[in-house]
């Protein structure tokens, strides 16, 4: 019997995100994983999720009043609680009014109708110096009601004054509750989480090991970190142990992308954990991400060229496919975990060459509805459908 069979999770983007439908680990069926993600028979994986969409409708503004701009990660909310709505989607931003990128403060929640309302706005002074400032990344997930944020900051917009950041805990009304820095977190770009009783697993790219020290060239010291976190009743979640299952990965710094980096992130219902390696434009596979104790390095190649264009935030559908949207320009593409592109269209065409860095974070819709992302040339939340 697949484990799959047995257990779910839910999965959340940031950038990479989205339900899937289990976790495919051997020994894991004692660890009593919640059963959280929807029902039904799969789809065949050779048949394409996307291309039964047709429309892409734009949900809503994603600048707050204080001007953040640059959206950055997705995440779709579950469960209502507190200041939380299901079927909202939190959006994170990355740059400040003054379009200064790692300087962005705010996570927005947006209706599905296109309802929109701030549901956190973080200042230096609410967290530890540890931190360094505040600079809101695509690492944004929801995790048993909790709200946790990658934070990379800079001081005036350059990756040359960026910060090794943190992980930023908030709790269901939008304040801070706790913070996770050291242990190997040094630049928290991209994350995905799962779900189980009593515990979860966050994996997350940090992308600043010695990539600003290198000055734009390319160093490969890009790491995929799992942390382990348990619950206790009313608190925060605690840290329970990090390890690192990703290494060796290209990473640079770069003046209109802050830092090109392993990005999106998607767990497999094989176990296996999908990156976007940015740089080389391939997505890879690390596999027994949530059981492993050492590091795959950079793990198997899934699929490279073709459409990928400098691969950013990564999903997986409910099929199993892997989506993911290129920096490089406006396509998302799926790819079948045999490493087949079976579809890929443009979500956004403006600028030149067409759409390149309008993409970022992107989530699964509830019941496989449709496909939320952020559209970084607009400064706006759409839906495709």
């Amino acid at each position: 019997m697949r484990v799959n069979q047995m257990i779910r999770q839910v999965v959340t983007v940031t950038a990479g995100a989205g339900l899937l439908a289990g976790l495919a680990t051997t020994g894991l069926a004692t660890t009593g994983l919640a059963a959280t993600a929807s029902a039904g028979a799969r789809p065949d994986r050779d048949s394409s999720f996307l291309a039964r969409f047709h429309h892409r409708t734009t949900v809503a503004s994603t600048v707050p009043a204080n001007g953040d701009v640059n959206p950055y990660g997705v995440a779709v909310v579950r469960h209502s609680r507190g200041r939380l709505h299901a079927g909202s989607v939190l959006v994170s931003n990355f740059n400040n009014k003054a379009n200064l990128q790692g300087t962005g403060r705010t996570i927005v929640q947006v209706s599905p109708a296109g309802m929109v309302q701030v549901f956190a706005r973080i200042t230096p002074r609410m967290l530890p110096r540890a931190c360094g400032g505040v600079g809101l990344t695509t690492a944004l997930a929801v995790v048993r009601n909790w709200v946790v944020v990658g934070d990379l900051p800079s001081a005036n917009g350059m990756a040359a004054t960026a910060k090794a950041g943190c992980l930023i805990v908030l709790n269901a009304n939008g304040q801070v509750s706790e913070t996770f820095s050291g242990h190997g977190i040094n630049g928290p770009w991209d994350m995905t989480a799962a779900r189980g009783h009593g515990q979860s697993w966050l994996f997350v790219t940090s992308v600043l090991n010695g990539t600003v020290a290198a000055g734009g060239k390319t160093v490969h010291r890009g790491t995929v970190l799992r942390l382990h976190l348990g619950f206790r009743r009313g608190g925060p979640p605690a840290l329970l142990n990090v390890t690192t299952v990703g290494s060796g990965f290209a990473e640079r710094t770069d003046p209109a992308a802050f830092v090109v980096a392993p990005t999106g992130l998607g767990l497999g219902d094989d176990g296996g954990l999908y990156v976007a390696d940015t740089g080389t434009s391939s997505v890879r596979r690390i596999p027994a991400a949530l059981t492993r104790t050492t590091s795959a390095g950079t793990g198997t190649l899934v699929s490279s060229g073709g459409a990928l264009n400098g691969p950013l935030g990564l999903a997986i559908a409910p099929n199993g496919n892997v989506l993911t949207v290129n920096g490089g320009d406006g396509r998302i593409i799926e790819i079948t975990p045999a490493g087949h592109q079976i579809f890929h269209r443009f979500l956004d065409r403006s600028g030149s060459p067409p759409g390149s860095g309008a993409l970022f974070g992107l989530a699964v819709a509830p019941h496989g509805s449709g496909l939320y992302f952020v559209d970084d040339a607009v400064n706006t939340l759409r839906l495709l459908h």
